[in-house]
């Protein structure tokens, strides 16, 4: 046993010592560090009941509610048809997270996290769609030993277990690229903040949806052409959206499977916006090959996703994000330095981990491929 894990056995036999608790709660050098362990340890305890307290004040429209003005418990109670008990209890609820706010005279107003969901609906549709999750983590030891059979996450991400993905019809690829969508003005900002396209032409945007990412980069930069690449179905959608928002001109959806049919050329910039991680390691490291081959010499592959390790959201990626992909049934978190092997494996010659804003919504690593067939990997990061 080494010297680490000796130390870490003594500190986990105090630890798990219920006299010693006692004492630490007690004692004044430890008392705060105890207590803080121990609200910590009940956060992870009480985390379901504090999410679905969350889910009902969105569905509910709370926060919309409170928007307009305080709000007393009788008024909610009325506006949300709600009792006055329940009303009351989940305001009280809604004020310990920081969700809703006491004001004078009894009325209740808009907290700080509340606030910052009014303004960012696509957060809120994330809310509605943990219904999906919560059901098929019902029973965690079940999804982990594979005993659930096709989960609530795999029936709504239509491509999962498809045996032929780009023949799946509009309907059942609707709900999916909607929730997408939703979040990706935000994403696209985080994105042309960290790495402006100024001197790019032409855009490809893998499984691009229906076109929001594009969109947001024709308003920015009037030079470029835009190409989107989904599934038939999906490209569709994007085809009609950019004729309806005066861009068909410039941006052409095409419609296949990059898992068996080869990328679009022409593109000397190309973006994967949370799609590597949607699969397992294969399909993860053959799309990285065929985005390679697609991109010209000197091509740029922009790579924007959560990742592990992320500072200050250490629990996104292996908590979160692991239990929704094996509920998804496919696919991975994955660290920086994972994706840029994985990079330097698929041909490009050096990547770059770049800031974003917000790293928790998202991360970009940003990957270049060489000038000539002589290529020298540097891992870069700024």
């Amino acid at each position: 046993m080494s010297l680490s894990d000796r130390y870490f056995a003594i500190r986990n036999r105090w630890l798990s010592n219920p006299r010693f608790q006692r004492w630490a709660a007690a004692f004044p050098l430890t008392r705060r560090t105890a207590r803080k362990r121990a609200r910590a340890l009940f956060d992870v305890c009480a985390g379901f009941v504090y999410s679905q307290i969350l889910y009902a004040c969105v569905r509910l429209k709370l926060f919309d509610l409170l928007a307009q003005g305080p709000q007393t418990a009788a008024d909610v109670a009325v506006a949300l048809k709600l009792s006055d008990s329940a009303a009351e209890l989940l305001l009280e609820a809604a004020v310990s997270l920081e969700l809703v706010e006491r004001r004078t005279s009894g009325q209740f107003g808009l907290g700080t996290l509340g606030a910052a969901l009014v303004g960012n609906p696509a957060v809120g549709a994330i809310i509605e769609h943990h219904r999906m999750l919560y059901s098929d983590l019902h029973d965690p030891v079940g999804l982990l030993r594979g005993e659930h059979g096709q989960t609530e996450l795999a029936k709504y991400w239509a491509y999962s277990g498809a045996e032929v993905v780009a023949r799946l019809p509009t309907e059942r690829t609707a709900a999916y690229t909607d929730l997408m969508a939703s979040s990706q003005p935000l994403v696209a900002a985080e994105i042309f903040d960290a790495y402006p396209l100024d001197k790019h032409h032409c855009l490809l945007d893998v499984g691009g949806g229906d076109g929001s990412f594009l969109l947001e980069a024709s308003r920015r930069y009037a030079q470029l052409k835009l190409i989107l690449f989904d599934l038939p179905a999906v490209a569709r959608r994007a085809s009609e959206r950019f004729e309806a928002e005066g861009i068909g001109a410039r941006a052409q959806a095409l419609g296949g499977d990059f898992s068996k049919d080869s990328l679009p050329q022409g593109a000397d910039v190309l973006s994967l916006v949370r799609v590597v991680h949607d699969h397992d390691d294969d399909a993860a490291e053959s799309l990285l090959r065929a985005a390679h081959r697609a991109l010209p010499p000197r091509g740029v592959l922009l790579l924007a996703e959560p990742m592990l390790g992320t500072p200050g959201a250490e629990t996104v990626g292996p908590a979160y994000f692991g239990f929704y992909l094996l509920a998804m049934g496919h696919g991975k978190p994955r660290a920086p330095e994972e994706l840029q092997r994985m990079l330097q494996d698929a041909g490009f010659s050096r990547s770059q981990l770049v800031r974003t804003r917000q790293p928790l919504q998202t991360r970009l690593i940003v990957a270049h491929k060489a000038a000539t067939r002589r290529q020298v990997f540097i891992n870069i990061d700024i």
